[in-house]
């Protein structure tokens, strides 16, 4: 693979405040655009080419450090031999891959759709273009990890799913951005963690390195169209926004790792469920998991009213 394990994760991407323009319709911010369709030509990977898939797996390594683990410290996890322990995170991980292509398939689609209403010659529309063509390998990418761990595909349930539906029919704006704000940091903050850690398995490391370079450009696009569109949003849009965000917290925090994953090392999916749910170590690492894209929503007033409970029931905060 030609991206060094050792290479620097540039964050130029990520920092700095969203550029503002004068009138009250968010329309893009074009110079950012302009730094980010170049950033994508000087660093894009195609992962079918550059990670080795067929690259042995050590049946000793973990997935993810254990102590992010779902059932670490529970006495469920204190009864799993070493093997077992490291099949269950990598089911975890199976799971956190299934989410992402979930995800992603509904952020391509609202990123086409308001492509649809805007000017193709723009640097913005361009850009949302390529992100685009960023997520499908993404997608890509994660379906052939699934496949080479030989685990189930885990979906989200049918509640959620038809959620998912609507979201990616309807949202715009600051409910958009959002609910993709949410899950790309989320998982961008565990594979930072992955990327670095030389214990783990190298096929994790690889698919995780490659996700991380990429997505902090998503990220940095996502976090200033965020900006513009909720000083632009009145009081009943963000209402709404508040009110579907802590949806999509709900949903983030129950999927990232889906009941059925226990089954792998033979504990029945409603007990380890539950045993995660009420697990502190486990509640401690989905707030790690959470805490800079809560930072960034606090800021913009964004968990208030009732979508705030629906974040305390998530556990991300």
């Amino acid at each position: 693979m030609s991206i060094d394990n050792g290479e620097r994760v540039d964050n130029n991407e990520r920092d700095g405040s969203a550029e503002r323009n004068g009138g009250s319709e968010p329309i893009g911010g074009e110079r950012l655009a302009t730094r980010l369709l170049e950033s994508s030509v000087r660093r894009s990977y195609d992962p079918l080419i550059e990670i080795d898939w067929a690259a042995p797996i050590d049946g000793d390594l973990f997935w993810l450090d254990p102590r992010r683990s779902s059932l670490y410290g529970t006495s469920l996890w204190d009864g799993l031999d070493h093997r077992q322990r490291v099949e269950l995170t990598k089911h975890e991980v199976a799971s956190a891959a299934g989410a992402g292509i979930w995800f992603e398939t509904i952020l391509m689609q609202m990123l086409v759709r308001q492509y649809y209403h805007q000017d193709p010659t723009s640097r913005d529309a361009q850009y949302a273009l390529t992100e685009v063509a960023d997520e499908c390998r993404h997608s890509v990418m994660f379906g052939r990890l699934i496949e080479r761990l030989g685990t189930p595909v885990y979906r989200p349930g049918r509640v959620d799913n038809q959620l998912g539906r609507l979201l990616k029919a309807t949202a715009r704006g600051p409910e958009m951005y959002s609910a993709t704000l949410i899950v790309e940091e989320v998982l961008d903050r565990f594979q930072r963690e992955i990327m670095s850690d030389e214990s783990l398995q190298p096929l994790i490391r690889m698919v995780s390195r490659v996700h991380v370079v990429e997505e902090a450009r998503h990220v940095r696009y996502a976090r200033a169209a965020l900006e513009r569109w909720v000083a632009a949003t009145g009081p009943v849009g963000l209402a709404a926004t508040r009110l579907s965000l802590g949806r999509t917290a709900m949903a983030v925090a129950t999927w990232l790792v889906h009941p059925r994953v226990y089954d792998a090392v033979g504990i029945d999916p409603a007990t380890g469920h539950a045993a995660a749910r009420r697990n502190p170590h486990w509640r401690e690492t989905l707030r790690w998991s959470a805490e800079k894209v809560v930072a960034t929503f606090d800021d913009l007033g964004l968990i208030r009213g009732p979508g705030a409970a629906l974040w305390r029931r998530s556990g991300l905060i």
